[in-house]
């Protein structure tokens, strides 16, 4: 059972205004390590709000968030990043000018050891590719066969998958996914949906917002409903099929 377990990422009692509309009403919500928590809602229903107050883009009026069983304050991204908690936005935030390699390491630039890197700060160009590949190939990208071509010469789920490389490899306890399939194909996005299950495996926790339900009931092991800046519930896809949990996050039935 879940509720033995301490949850990787948590929140309790999350409020958070904008003037007079509401975006998060006292929302609860926990993500395990190992396992996929969905989070779905109509447009306005707070999904966007309580993921960027888990990752420290929104501070929260109200509410305590956990990590690892520990009350934790994220007053910038960098602060989540420093618990372990890494995101990958739906604008993908990658620079395209610049190869696969570099944007693994972009802002966590590694550097020579010895004199070269201290005194001259010479980046460590070889070892970071080497890292890159390495990260590459453990969560199975086989997209991506050169490390050193530019971002702007792939394609868009080659584009996604160096996104997640990139989380995985700093993410050492949570993974948030914000809408990962949204301008991909089909294959592109099973390849995706492959990824965000190879992130599960490899004990992360992963949190995953989506408008697309086929996804979210393929590769979620929780479902977290938020309707009118509220959790509606959380159920499963084993507990729910996709017409009711839609149902839920329109209103029109009860969790």
């Amino acid at each position: 059972m879940t509720t033995t377990r301490t949850p990787v990422l948590a929140a309790r009692g999350l409020v958070k205004t904008f003037g007079r509309v509401v975006g998060l009403d006292g929302v609860d919500v926990d993500a395990y390590a190992g396992e996929v928590l969905a989070v779905i809602g109509d447009n306005g229903a707070g999904k966007s709000t309580l993921i960027k107050c888990l990752t420290g883009a929104l501070i929260p009026d109200a509410g305590t968030i956990i990590a690892d069983g520990a009350e934790v304050t994220f007053r910038r991204p960098q602060d989540a990043r420093d618990a372990g908690i890494e995101t990958v936005y739906q604008t993908l935030a990658v620079a395209p000018a610049l190869d696969v390699a570099s944007n693994l390491y972009l802002g966590r630039e590694e550097r020579r050891p010895g004199l070269l890197g201290s005194v001259f700060r010479m980046l460590d160009k070889q070892g970071m590719r080497r890292r890159a590949a390495e990260a590459v190939r453990d969560l199975g990208i086989t997209t991506i066969q050169n490390i050193a071509q530019p971002v702007e010469s792939l394609s868009g789920g080659q584009r996604q998958a160096v996104a997640v490389a990139r989380a995985a490899a700093f993410g050492s306890r949570t993974v948030v996914l914000d809408e990962p399939t949204a301008a991909l194909g089909v294959k592109e996005s099973n390849q995706v949906l492959a990824l965000i299950e190879r992130l599960r495996e490899n004990g992360l926790g992963v949190i995953l917002v989506s408008h697309n339900m086929p996804h979210v009931w393929q590769v979620a092991d929780r479902i977290h409903v938020q309707r009118l800046g509220r959790s509606a519930g959380v159920i499963t896809p084993q507990s729910h099929t996709m017409a009711e949990g839609v149902a839920i996050m329109t209103g029109a039935a009860a969790a």
